[in-house]
């Protein structure tokens, strides 16, 4: 984004683009951890509630550094949810711990699908779907539709802390699941190496793309029937 204004000057594209992804920080990242917290509460761990994460609210959720990462990189993270396993209900506890962790990922593909619904809607139904108001209201729900994408995608990663790792962490035997967290400090900034050098640019988009034309096909066959 900052590269993008220096190289180009201030656009409306580009500022269209920003207010997507403020919209992502303010209100797409909370949904996300509060999908977290509600999922688990749901399995008897109430430790989100308890320290006032089970909420919409952007302050208890937003990270400064993580909300920086979507200003420049279109994807990064807000405060962890804690998630205390011993709470859960007894049973298959690291299922539910996957459980819990799918369910952020989930939450931005039902706000992809959501906003992907509002900017095919527009551009169906308005009279002038590619100038003025209608053309920067499609602009803005398609941009936050694709940065949400990108968040799930980039979330399922499975290595820690993104929440990928605990989706792994009901496949793989906790011996070697725990080696793996040992070096959670090192690899996020391997993560953050590969995502400035573009390298992941590759297979994320990929995967995201694959996503991104699952949601407007289903979308499609929702406004073909109307």
């Amino acid at each position: 984004m900052i590269f993008d204004l220096i190289r180009n000057g201030l656009t409306i594209d580009l500022v269209v683009n920003m207010l997507a992804r403020i919209f992502i920080i303010f209100c797409v990242l909370p949904f996300h951890e509060f999908a977290h917290a509600f999922v688990a509460q749901k399995f008897g761990d109430d430790t989100a509630r308890l320290k006032g994460r089970l909420t919409l609210n952007p302050l208890a959720h937003v990270d400064p550094f993580g909300a920086l990462m979507i200003i420049l990189a279109g994807f990064g993270y807000a405060k962890p949810v804690p998630i205390n396993v011993g709470r859960f209900k007894r049973g298959k506890r690291k299922q539910q711990m996957a459980l819990v962790a799918l369910a952020g990922p989930v939450s931005n593909v039902i706000m992809a699908f959501i906003c992907m619904l509002v900017f095919m809607g527009i551009q169906r139904f308005s009279m002038s779907p590619y100038v003025g108001m209608p053309y920067y209201l499609t602009l803005f729900f398609n941009y936050a539709c694709s940065i949400n994408i990108s968040l799930a995608v980039f979330n399922l990663i499975p290595i820690p802390p993104l929440d990928g790792s605990r989706i792994l962490s009901a496949v793989l035997p906790d011996k070697y699941y725990f080696k793996l967290m040992q070096y959670e400090r090192y690899i996020i900034l391997l993560i953050f190496v590969l995502i400035f050098t573009n390298v992941l640019d590759g297979p994320m988009s990929l995967v995201s793309g694959l996503i991104y034309n699952g949601l407007m096909t289903v979308v499609r066959a929702i406004y073909g029937i109307f």
